[in-house]
C-alpha cells in the first residue's frame, strides 16, 4: 500500500515541491560538476609517451620514472597514521602572524647591493638579482591542494597578492607539488611572465593549463640557461613527483633545486631535498653564494629521506660552503606533526652550533644579504622538540 500525502500538501504543492527538488538537484549537479572539473584540471597532465622518449638520456630517468641516485625509504603507512594520532603539537597558529604587507611600489626602488629576497610565505620568494626579478616557487591560492575548499589552508593571506607583483623576467619551479606549484598562481602569471623554467616532465603540467610551450625550458639536474646576464642551473635534491593518487603520475617528472647566478651574485635554493651527499658539488661547482635558501619545516621521522629537517638542512649549508642561511619550507601550511614554529627553533641552535649566519624573515620581509637584519623573534613561544627528542636523520649517508 503506497503512502499518502499529507492532506495539508494537495497535489499542485507536490508538483512545485517536486520542481523545486528537481531544480536543487540540478543546481547541485552543475556546482558538483564544476568543483570536480577544477579539481580534476588542478591534477595537471603528466608527461606522454612522446615526452617520455626525450628523458632516455637522463641518469634519473629509470625507464618508468624518475629516480634517486640515493634512494629514498619511504614512510610507513601505520607508523606515520601513530604518530599523527599520538602529536599533541601546536600546528596552526593560535594568534594573527605579524606579516608585512607589500605592493607593487615597494619594488619600483632596486636594492641598493644589487641582491634582495622577499620570502612570500612557505617556499615561495622573490629574488630581486643583478636588476632582474625571479619568482620562484609561486603559490598563492588559499590551500596547498587541488580543491579550493579543503586541504591545508594558509595561516596568512600572501604579503605581496600576486595582482601587485612587480613585472617578473623568469618563474622557477623545483617541482610539482601542490604546495610548490598552484594552478591559480599559473593561471595568473601565464599572461604576464615571458619564461617558465621547470624539472623534466613538469612542463606538461604547464602546457596542459595554457602556457605556451615555446615558454617553457624543462631542466635535467646540472642544465644551465643563460638569460639576458643570468645563468639558472638545475640541482639535483632527494625528493619524489607526483599531484594525484594515481601510480603513473608519482616521479612522473623531476625534481630539482636552482641556483641563480649573476654578474654579481649567487644564489642557492634547495627545493624539497632529504640530506643526500651532493651539497659539496654543488658548492664546489656553482658557489660561493651569497644566499642558500634550504627547506626547513615540514618534516617528520617516517619521511626524513625526502624532507631534510632543520639540523640537516644547516649541515647542507655547511656542505655548500657559502651563503646566508634563509629558511623556507615553514611557517604557512600545515603539512606535518611538529609545532608549527618549531622549524624556527630548531635552525636558530643548530646554526649556533656551527657559526652559520641565519634570518628569519617575517612573512613579506625583504633580506640584503649584504647587510643581514638581526632576527627578531616574530613567533610565539609554545612547546616544541628538540633535536635530541626527535631527531631527523636521513637514511644511506
Amino acid at each position: 500500500m503506497s503512502a499518502q500525502p499529507p492532506a495539508s500538501i494537495d497535489t499542485s504543492s507536490r508538483a512545485t515541491l517536486r520542481r523545486a527538488g528537481l531544480t536543487l538537484l540540478t543546481v547541485l549537479a552543475t556546482a558538483g560538476g564544476t568543483l570536480t572539473w577544477d579539481a580534476w584540471k588542478a591534477l595537471g597532465q603528466p608527461p606522454n609517451a612522446d615526452a617520455r622518449e626525450t628523458f632516455v638520456g637522463s641518469k634519473q630517468w629509470g625507464g618508468r620514472k624518475f629516480v634517486n641516485p640515493l634512494p629514498a625509504q619511504q614512510p610507513a603507512f601505520f607508523s606515520v597514521l601513530k604518530d599523527y594520532i599520538k602529536h599533541d603539537a601546536i600546528v596552526t597558529p593560535e594568534s594573527v602572524i605579524p606579516v608585512v604587507t607589500r605592493s607593487k611600489s615597494d619594488y619600483e626602488t632596486p636594492p641598493a647591493s644589487g641582491l634582495r629576497i622577499s620570502w612570500l610565505g612557505h617556499s615561495t620568494l622573490l629574488l630581486e638579482i643583478d636588476g632582474y626579478r625571479v619568482l620562484i616557487d609561486p603559490v598563492f591560492g588559499k590551500r596547498a591542494s587541488p580543491l579550493t575548499w579543503m586541504g591545508p589552508a594558509r595561516f596568512f593571506d600572501p604579503p605581496l597578492p600576486i595582482t601587485e607583483l612587480p613585472p617578473i623576467d623568469a618563474v622557477l619551479i623545483s617541482h610539482d607539488h601542490y604546495d610548490h606549484l598552484d594552478l591559480m598562481s599559473i593561471d595568473h602569471l601565464k599572461s604576464i611572465v615571458p619564461r617558465f623554467l621547470v624539472p623534466l616532465g613538469v612542463d606538461a603540467h604547464l602546457q596542459y593549463w595554457g602556457v605556451e610551450a615555446e615558454r617553457i625550458m624543462a631542466f635535467d639536474w646540472w642544465d644551465q640557461l643563460a638569460l639576458g646576464s643570468l645563468t639558472f642551473t638545475a640541482t639535483p635534491a632527494r625528493h619524489f613527483s607526483g599531484r594525484s593518487a594515481r601510480p603513473s603520475s608519482r616521479d612522473a617528472t623531476l625534481w630539482s633545486g636552482w641556483v641563480v647566478a649573476g654578474p654579481n651574485h649567487r644564489v642557492y635554493y634547495s627545493g624539497d631535498t632529504g640530506m643526500f651527499p651532493g651539497f659539496s658539488e654543488i658548492g664546489a661547482r656553482l658557489g660561493p653564494f651569497d644566499a642558500t635558501l634550504i627547506e626547513t619545516g615540514a618534516y617528520n621521522r617516517g619521511w626524513a629521506d625526502l624532507h631534510i629537517g632543520p639540523e640537516q638542512a644547516i649541515q647542507a649549508r655547511v656542505d655548500l660552503g657559502s651563503g646566508l642561511f634563509i629558511p623556507v619550507h615553514w611557517g604557512t601550511f600545515n603539512l606535518a606533526m611538529h609545532a608549527w614554529t618549531e622549524p624556527a627553533e630548531r635552525v636558530l641552535v643548530a646554526a649556533s652550533e656551527v657559526n652559520v649566519p641565519v634570518v628569519i624573515p617575517r612573512p613579506g620581509q625583504r633580506i640584503e644579504p649584504a647587510s643581514p637584519p638581526e632576527t627578531i623573534r616574530w613567533w610565539p613561544q609554545i612547546p616544541w622538540q628538540t633535536a635530541e627528542e626527535t631527531p631527523i636523520v636521513s637514511s644511506g649517508l
